[in-house]
């Protein structure tokens, strides 16, 4: 009974704010999507736990670069913790919008070694390749591919495809083999129904054609400037086999996608895969839970696997997201224990559970792990894969130029592959000279 009343007063004391501790309301910001959902009732034990009490403000992902970049670039103090994309992280540390985080993770014992290296370099790190950090991995993610696996398992089509392509139907293991399948996909009648190849990324308006292009061209060789010469561009941006892989995206664009599928990202490819539409779906790792939920298409009616390799390597983009204490929070010392109790280890492992993807080596290197769900070992495959766009401070402007090029080839097509790259190299060579890089 006495142990239960010093409990009971040392919560009450933690909530009301009493004695040392000091209870404050803390905004979380991210984008408007099924894993924020989960992280609001995770983030419950962290309210019960501290006293602190979070709000949050989700932004659908078309306008949530616009939103939140308006938000760091203004100084405004909406946000006290910030989920920003793995590419703004360049700008918001050299801008001063993020905290930096090596002292706190010093003086608590948390560790980037304890975290996948991919997530560290793309989520965390600035100058890349540099021991500064200005965020924690709270969101591993990469571009994959679901499939049809009941349609995959029929007889009837296995037999049709082998004596077609002389391989058996199943996931492929090259971009190749990927564009037989949507080209024997693309208007079969199946159960009574036409259906079509594969669902891609042709999204002009944020970054979604940009997120789909660059899964093709890493696979055929594209470089975003000289290894040996930072922001030397010409002949590895728009290098003759970058540019097949464009023509290989547009080709993929021009025979397997559905009718309409001019303007897709994330929930267009989503909702033509759950309405029975498509035999393969290119998307993020993300929507795995829900599609393995999903009443339609959920369980044993679809798999997943990773971005196929091409003829000059085996790459796939890279999403994801860091956790990030904006600069210009008035509870500074409160957001940062959110970060302290995010990174404990038992609370990732809830994360995973609750369809959060963990970047804790701890969680996905648990020997349970690739059997845990049905795309866990998929997740783990991909993210061994992953390069990501560029990161630098002048990122939007980089990606705007990306976003018009390739649009305007892919699924306008205007011109050819090599002079959209060419147009290309012109304008990041502009931007980084106007960014002062020459």
């Amino acid at each position: 009974m006495t142990r239960q009343l010093i409990l009971s007063a040392a919560a009450a004391a933690l909530v009301s704010g009493a004695g040392a501790v000091h209870a404050d309301d803390l905004t979380l910001c991210w984008a408007a999507w099924d894993p924020a959902n989960a992280l609001v009732e995770l983030s419950k034990d962290f309210e019960a736990q501290s006293g602190h009490k979070m709000s949050f403000e989700f932004v659908p992902w078309t306008s949530f670069a616009d939103r939140m970049l308006n938000e760091l670039n203004s100084g405004g103090q909406l946000c006290d913790l910030m989920i920003g994309d793995s590419q703004w992280i360049g700008g918001a540390a050299e801008n001063g919008q993020y905290k930096k985080l090596n002292d706190f993770f010093a003086a608590e014992g948390i560790s980037m070694d304890d975290f996948i290296p991919a997530t560290v370099a793309g989520y965390s790190e600035w100058p890349k390749g540099t021991p500064n950090y200005w965020a924690l991995p709270a969101f591993g993610d990469v571009v994959g591919w679901t499939y049809r696996k009941d349609w995959f398992a029929r007889p009837e089509l296995q037999a049709e495809f082998k004596t077609k392509y002389g391989h058996d139907l199943a996931p492929p293991k090259t971009l190749d083999e990927l564009k037989q399948i949507a080209e024997f996909f693309q208007n079969r009648e199946i159960d009574g129904k036409t259906v079509y190849g594969a669902a891609i990324y042709t999204e002009r308006g944020s970054e979604g054609i940009t997120m789909g292009v660059t899964n093709i061209l890493y696979n055929y060789g594209f470089e975003y400037q000289n290894p040996a010469k930072p922001y030397d561009l010409q002949g590895f941006v728009n290098s003759p086999d970058a540019a097949k892989g464009l023509e290989f995206y547009k080709s993929l664009y021009d025979c397997c996608v559905p009718p309409g599928s001019s303007d897709w990202y994330m929930s267009e490819d989503i909702d033509a895969y759950k309405s029975g539409q498509v035999a393969l779906q290119m998307n993020f790792a993300f929507i795995w839970p829900g599609v393995n939920a999903d009443p339609n298409v959920g369980g044993d009616k679809s798999g997943y696997f990773p971005n196929p390799a091409g003829p000059k390597g085996h790459f796939a983009q890279l999403g994801g997201q860091g956790i990030s204490v904006v600069s210009n929070t008035n509870s500074p010392d409160a957001a940062l224990q959110y970060i302290k109790w995010f990174a404990q280890p038992e609370v990732q492992k809830k994360w995973w559970e609750m369809g959060g993807y963990s970047a804790l080596k701890s969680v996905v290197e648990d020997p349970g792990f690739a059997t845990s769900q049905p795309y866990a070992q998929t997740f783990l495959d991909s993210m061994a894969i992953v390069k990501d766009f560029w990161a630098e401070p002048a990122y939007a402007s980089l990606l705007l130029a990306m976003q018009q090029r390739v649009h305007n080839y892919v699924v306008a097509g205007n011109g050819t592959s090599q002079e959209a790259l060419d147009g290309l190299v012109a304008d990041w060579t502009e931007i980084f000279e106007d960014e002062g890089k020459f």
